[in-house]
């Protein structure tokens, strides 16, 4: 399939018949944080082979390629997302790139194209490294550092599910590796240090050098030279967008006080306080030098419906230190603060993390900003007409002001959203939710309706501080599909196959994708990912998160592309893919099955707008009203072709035949 160019005009993406596109895609896949294949969180590990591992087969070995692509395409997805990471790429050491996986992974991209998607490259990371509890930036970088990677789960400065998970007992563990508990570590000393370093080298580690760089300009050139590597083999495929910037940068220590400690919103810090360690830059430091802290611990107090601190933790009681024995903390070394010999210490800069000479520091303005355009400039210096899918740091949606001034042009607001509550506590009810980030309390699904659009339209206002703006393309959003202690996996067990067990699913998905109709904005949901398994201990094969709207274990006919999908009638529905013209609004009621989409029609004959019409919500067929206009039904293929009378105002609506 040939494929038109997309570019931006706008808010909108636009394709070179001058139709305005909506992307709706998913991330493919879950699974390619982790080697290929065995190299999954279900898996014990101490990660003394990171450096011969592999990715090919991640999202799924080439052979399997045809079966995923027609499930996607049959879904109606038009985009994906396409995971790779910084390790998969260099996992060997410096400058030794991994050329048979970038082969493989241009590969993936040409087929892509073949079956109809867009694709956009995404570097992915979270909490920095799987040696950190994440996944993203190869091991060899703690070492350059001067960090033992092998100390760092045993003291505490990150916490790692294969350090802590029973794996002879399976299952959930609350106890030991509690529910979506690995996103903590951007407040432990591991990422504390390695995010500082990665985006602020320069300015607060002048002293610590790596082959003669400082540390700064050492790690953002082998990352760029990992993405430098791709957009080599990519650079002429028409169906490549260009490449998101980092998944979820963290800002590390930059902009903390050394001593501060958010314990809920204050003077310094207005923001509500998240559940969790109230880690401050200096407790880290001392942690990651073998001193035991205690550190207060928030919880969320039901009856009062607020964050609280009722208790404490002692972190790193084994006294590890995580540096090596012949390296030096580079924040000591630049003056911040001190260590003493008897195990006392001296806080000599309490701004440290906050000023640069009479500066103020601001880590969107004066440091994404900066590698946003350092990213733009390296793809573009391969191929100049790529879009940069632009990522701030995934609290600057619901908090932050916007994106940097210079925000390089041809650049896509491409943040994330969920439902924080569903995602963290791994269940749903429409009928009662106490939003974390707001307060906010929803007793009806129209209001958590309400609220998710309120949420996903800030989301949207931001892309208006891009260039005076951008389109809004929704890089990550869904649900857990283990809700509720997994009961849909029991009953899809005991041989229950409708849709009665996924009914909360379906319907947390019908919420978000609403409000995406509502705002006529783009998104790739998380995640599809083709090894995950109906097993508390695997799911995507990621620290036991378990996103995927397809499980191997859900397919029971392997002739039936949706055998294996999850809670399809949530997200398989009509959209507009392609309009000639302007879209102005789109509603689909997935009870009633009635689409009503009203578009601005664009002066000339010659274009045609596209709407995905699936089989799977309209089995009996369907009926279609255009007002301005005439219908072009190919249902075989779920879709409708829709040809404007004139220019100005279309309507079309489509139902179920009774």
């Amino acid at each position: 399939m040939n494929l038109s160019r997309l570019h931006i005009e706008g808010r909108w993406f636009v394709d070179e018949r001058g139709r305005r596109v909506i992307l709706r895609g998913v991330n493919l896949g879950g699974d390619c944080k982790v080697p290929y294949p065995d190299g999954g969180t279900n898996f014990p590990s101490d990660f003394s082979s990171h450096r011969e591992v592999s990715f090919i087969g991640r999202p799924f070995p080439m052979a399997e390629a045809d079966e995923h692509f027609s499930r996607l395409r049959a879904w109606g997805f038009n985009c994906l997302r396409l995971l790779t990471t910084w390790e998969a790429v260099e996992h060997r050491g410096p400058n030794d790139y991994d050329t048979e996986y970038l082969d493989y992974y241009a590969g993936l991209c040409r087929l892509a194209g073949d079956y109809g998607f867009y694709v956009f490259v995404d570097f992915h990371q979270d909490v920095w490294s799987r040696m950190s509890g994440g996944d993203g930036a190869p091991g060899w970088l703690f070492e350059k550092v001067g960090i033992d990677y092998r100390r760092v789960a045993d003291s505490g400065s990150a916490h790692v599910m294969q350090n802590l998970y029973d794996y002879s007992r399976g299952g959930r563990q609350e106890d030991r590796y509690p529910t979506m508990s690995w996103s903590a570590n951007s407040r432990r000393p591991a990422n504390g240090i390695m995010w500082t370093l990665f985006f602020a080298g320069r300015d607060f580690a002048p002293a610590l050098t790596i082959d003669g760089e400082n540390v700064q300009d050492y790690m953002l050139e082998h990352y760029l030279g990992a993405m430098r590597e791709i957009a080599r083999r990519v650079r002429d495929l028409p169906n490549v967008m260009g490449f998101d910037s980092l998944n979820e940068p963290a800002p590390g220590w930059i902009g903390q006080s050394l001593s501060y400690r958010h314990l809920g919103p204050s003077e310094t810090n207005p923001n509500r306080a998240m559940p969790g360690l109230a880690w401050s830059p200096i407790d880290g430091l001392l942690v990651s030098h073998g001193v035991a802290r205690s550190i207060p611990v928030l919880d969320f107090d039901p009856a009062t419906k607020k964050v609280a601190h009722q208790r404490d933790r002692t972190i790193n009681p084994e006294r590890i230190s995580i540096w090596a024995d012949d390296r030096q903390d580079p924040f000591e070394q630049a003056g911040a603060w001190k260590l003493n010999k008897d195990g006392t210490f001296d806080v000599l800069r309490d701004n440290f993390f906050q000023r640069v000479g009479d500066r103020k520091v601001n880590f969107i303005e004066d440091y994404m900003g900066p590698f946003f355009a350092r990213v733009a400039e390296t793809m573009r210096a391969i191929n100049p007409d790529w879009i940069l899918f632009a990522e701030l740091d995934p609290m600057s949606g619901f908090f932050g002001p916007g994106f940097p001034a210079d925000t390089p042009p041809n650049t896509v607001n491409a943040g994330h959203w969920y439902d924080v509550v569903t995602l963290a506590t791994k269940t749903f009810n429409p009928n009662f939710s106490l939003g974390t980030m707001t307060g906010e309390i929803a007793e009806a699904a129209d209001e958590l309706q309400a609220r998710y659009q309120r949420q996903l339209g800030k989301f949207a206002r931001m892309s208006e501080t891009v260039n005076g703006g951008a389109p809004t393309l929704i890089g990550e959003c869904g649900i857990p599909f283990d809700l509720n202690g997994a009961e849909a996996y029991r009953a899809f067990k005991a041989g229950d196959r409708s849709d009665t067990p996924w009914t909360p699913h379906i319907v947390a998905l019908d919420l978000m994708y609403n409000a995406l109709d509502t705002l006529l904005i783009n998104s790739t949901q998380w995640n599809y990912t083709a090894s995950n398994r109906n097993d508390l201990a695997i799911g995507d094969g990621w620290n036991q998160e378990d996103l995927s709207i397809f499980s191997r274990d859900q397919q029971t006919n392997p002739s039936d592309l949706n055998s294996g999908g999850r809670a399809l009638a949530g997200f398989v529905r009509p959209y507009a893919q392609a309009t000639h013209g302007t879209p102005r609004k789109m509603k689909f009621d997935r009870v009633t099955g009635l689409f009503d989409f009203t578009f601005e029609a664009a002066p000339g004959a010659e274009g045609a707008t596209e709407i995905f019409v699936p089989h799977l919500q309209y089995p009996g067929g369907c009926e279609i009203e255009v007002i301005g206009g005439a219908a072009e039904p190919d249902l075989d293929h779920q879709r409708v072709m829709i040809k404007a009378a004139q220019a100005g105002e279309v309507r079309v609506v489509i139902c179920r035949k009774p």
